[in-house]
């Protein structure tokens, strides 16, 4: 700084106040006399730098001479470019001169005393740029947006004080000095109103918390207006979700109290009442299309509990439905008639032609990084295609879901001509890169480390991408994966992963396994709740015997009366199948199969009602050393038997079958566990080799079936958002039917295959938190054989930081 500069304060809203004064007073000094020509050479302009006289003197041209209110128009114009921040203008000698002070140039903005936030995240926030002109109302406003920016991030307290400095040649440094203050949070949020659903169930709805002891680990506690006026909106849906067709957010008030140095927020309910479906019907007025025709798209029934966001599935698959048979300018009204005596909605869809509207363009602002034809793709419509509202919100839906925009927002203007629309797709970027540690431990599988590298977006591209390194106590090894979600530009995801594998089973098998290999996926949206996914694998796995052990080990034929010379103190040796695979050594498996999956379920992550339905196949033997055909299927029902409290019934079976003459490997063949049955130790039980002088190795059958009664049970002593809740469950299930090797030249294996349905009861305490999910359950078995392996306590978690 130059020993001649000075520093000018008041830079406010003073500022903005003298400078709009003097300009009234300056139009106001101009007579209303006659006309004043507009030649260049009547037209004087004093005081200016950079901006060239022509560019002024272009403000006060007209055809005939000026008038004093076409000169007031010039003046105001002038102000409004933001490159003076003072303008005279008088007549003298039949000349209009117009003399400027022009505002200086910024030579550098700079931020002192943030902490809290980066001067990259202030400098892209604020309007003021270094090299552009200082305006006094753009520093007013750039001050406002940092005190925002800083009060989205809970610090209410914050001050902001901007600073000129002034500098030769007409510049200045704009310094911003920034006290943050501490962080403002959510102390406690209370409803008024509802009666139907609990405070806390409504917590759980909102995505803002109140502060507890576990604050330092996440940011949803601290007061953000816009995310408050959001959760008025997650409210209204879940009511109108949920059957309350008149519910009213009323208000939701934020209460600051300076002692606590927090927010109170209170959310005003009028629930209203709860509805049902009366009578479900739609009426078409459309020649062509036949009611009949349409009513399997119909996501609503009568007599079920009412559902806003049902209805507006079954507008979209209505209009989708009837575009495709050639109507695409047709409209779907839902029309609902209340029976307030008996608490039902008559619902009518009703189709019709509407008016003709052809889309004139598409265009897409704020997109930093991800590239246009990327979010074109998500549209099932393009420029010169008929304008169809229920296609549009579907692809503002499919934008949300991409978890790729901050914000995602699709609004509709008048083209060129009345039957033409442009669609504005507004989006705010997010950071899509992942980069974590994360570690746990189990029971089953010990601790384990992962470090992982990810790419949710890569290159603005939509392709993910993902690298991982696991390293435990009992599995080690590391996978690479790539997603291209339009594979050959059609709704078709293409994966490719390639992956390496160790793992010890220690006290649960006397061998190890190795695996290293590849696979590519193809997967398919058939529906909106149905899923194809196609997939080949080929991979070598080699079974090796536990660290320690010698060859001895892995002679067969096993002979406790005639042992091989220098094994003579070896007296228990791993059970035959194991032997067997062992000295086979590595296997290649060339492998085709496919998944479907029918899913309906509320939320993917902690779901209350739906159902989600997987059926597997795999067939091994296209080309490779192993060949068997393995068919699995997993089905879960939730439903929520009163608010909070979720009943889960999960059925599974499977079986695997080898063909082509083989014996199945002990490594290809179902095993009992704690993922069928709790209670029971991993390899726990099914069938089981007994020969005397062995270990006794589960060699695994191949049928299996589990069935799980599991009801989930909030701890209402605990705030919800803590995420604990505990559950109440039930297994049983079965693992038989042996189909591998029995004997060897010289050896013959005694072993037990019982079909006893194991069963256990137990209860669980299971906690979302913030260092990964935690589950602890105790089962006690109910039934099982003498030669199973019980474990009644048993511990899963992890974390990531």
């Amino acid at each position: 700084m130059g020993s001649g500069a000075r520093v000018l304060r008041g830079v406010g809203l003073a500022a903005f106040l003298l400078g709009g004064f003097v300009c009234g007073l300056a139009a106001l000094a101009v007579p209303a006399g006659p006309a004043i020509a507009q030649s260049a050479s009547n037209i004087v302009v004093e005081g200016n730098r950079r901006v060239e006289a022509d560019t002024i003197r272009s403000y006060f041209r007209a055809a005939g001479g000026l008038s004093a209110a076409q000169i007031d128009e010039g003046l105001k114009g002038l102000y409004a470019t933001g490159l003076f921040q003072d303008i005279r203008i008088r007549q003298a000698g039949g000349r209009l001169i117009v003399t400027v002070v022009e505002n200086p140039v910024i030579n550098r903005i700079a931020f002192e005393g943030n902490v809290k936030a980066k001067d990259e995240q202030l400098t892209a926030e604020i309007q003021s740029k270094v090299r552009g002109t200082l305006s006094r109302p753009v520093v007013q406003s750039d001050t406002q947006r940092i005190i925002e920016q800083y009060r989205r991030n809970g610090r209410y307290d914050v001050r902001v004080v901007p600073k000129i400095i002034e500098l030769s040649n007409n510049r200045v440094d704009l310094i911003f000095e920034i006290t943050e203050g501490k962080k403002t949070s959510v102390k406690s949020i209370r409803f008024v109103g509802n009666r139907f659903y609990p405070d806390y169930r409504l917590k759980d709805v909102i995505k803002t918390t109140e502060a507890n002891i576990l604050s330092f680990l996440k940011s949803s506690d601290v007061y953000d207006p816009d995310r408050i006026e959001a959760d008025r909106d997650l409210i209204r849906r879940f009511y109108l979700k949920h059957g309350f067709a008149d519910v009213r957010v009323v208000s939701a008030v934020s209460e600051y109290d300076p002692q606590a140095g927090a927010f109170f927020v209170t959310f005003t309910i009028d629930e209203g009442e709860q509805y049902k479906f009366g009578t479900v019907d739609i009426q078409s007025n459309v020649r062509a299309v036949d009611a009949a025709s349409i009513y399997n798209r119909l996501k609503t029934k009568p007599g079920a509990v009412y559902n806003a966001e049902a209805v507006e599935k079954s507008v979209e698959a209505i209009a989708i439905d009837v575009a495709r048979r050639g109507y695409p300018f047709a409209v779907v009204r839902p029309r609902g008639d209340r029976d307030f005596q008996n608490r039902l909605i008559n619902v009518a869809y009703v189709v019709e032609e509407g008016a003709r509207a052809y889309i004139e363009r598409i265009q897409i602002r704020g997109n930093t990084r991800t590239r246009d034809w990327v979010i074109r793709r998500e549209f099932d419509l393009a420029e010169g295609d008929a304008y169809n509202r229920a296609l549009i919100d579907r692809a503002e839906r499919r934008l949300k879901n991409l978890n790729f925009f901050k914000s995602v927002k699709i609004t509709n203007e008048p083209g060129t001509s009345p039957d033409r629309v442009v669609v504005n797709v507004e989006v705010e970027e997010q950071s899509t890169g992942e980069f974590s540690i994360s570690g746990g431990y189990s029971t089953q599988d010990g601790w384990l480390g992962e470090v992982s590298i990810g790419e949710r977006n890569l290159l603005g591209r939509g392709q993910a991408v993902r690298a991982a390194v696991q390293y435990g106590q009992r599995a080690r090894g590391f996978e690479l994966s790539f997603v291209e979600p339009y594979f050959l530009d059609y709704r078709m995801a293409l994966g490719l992963d390639f992956y390496a594998k160790e793992t010890n089973g220690q006290q649960y098998t006397s061998y190890d396994t190795k695996t290293i290999g590849g696979a590519i996926r193809l997967g398919f949206e058939l529906r909106e709740d149905l899923a194809l996914q196609l997939r080949y694998s080929l991979y070598q796995q080699e079974l090796t015997l536990q660290e320690g052990y010698s060859t001895c080990f892995s002679t067969v034929p096993w002979n406790p009366n005639n042992k091989p010379a220098g094994c003579g103190d070896v007296s228990i040796v791993p059970s035959l199948p194991v032997r067997l695979s062992f000295n086979e050594g590595a296997q290649l498996t060339s492998m085709f199969g496919y998944s479907l999956i029918y899913n309906t379920l509320d939320n993917n992550r902690n779901p209350t009602s739906g159902l989600r339905f997987e059926l597997k196949q795999d067939l091994a033997g296209l080309g490779g050393d192993v060949n068997f055909l393995r068919s699995s299927g997993d089905a879960r029902f939730y439903h929520e038997v009163v608010p909070d409290y979720v009943a889960l019934l999960r059925l599974q079976a499977g079986n695997v079958t080898a063909w082509n003459g083989n014996d199945l490997r002990i490594q290809d063949m179902y095993q009992g566990g704690p993922n069928l049955v709790r209670g029971f130790r991993q390899n726990g039980f099914g069938p089981r080799d007994t020969t005397p002088w062995t270990t006794n190795d589960a060699i695994g059958g191949t049928n299996f079936w589990a069935a799980s009664v599991e009801l989930f049970v909030p701890l209402f002593f605990i705030p919800k958002d803590i995420g604990i809740r505990a559950s109440l469950f039930a297994d049983a299930g079965s693992v038989w039917n042996y189909k591998g090797p029995t004997s060897a030249p010289g050896e013959v294996m005694t072993f037990e295959d019982s079909k006893l349905i194991r069963a256990a009861v137990g209860a669980g305490l299971i906690w979302d938190s913030p260092f990964g999910p935690l589950r602890f359950d105790y089962a006690i078995p109910l039934s099982k054989e003498s030669y199973d392996i019980v474990q009644e306590f048993r511990f899963g978690g992890g974390t990531r930081f």
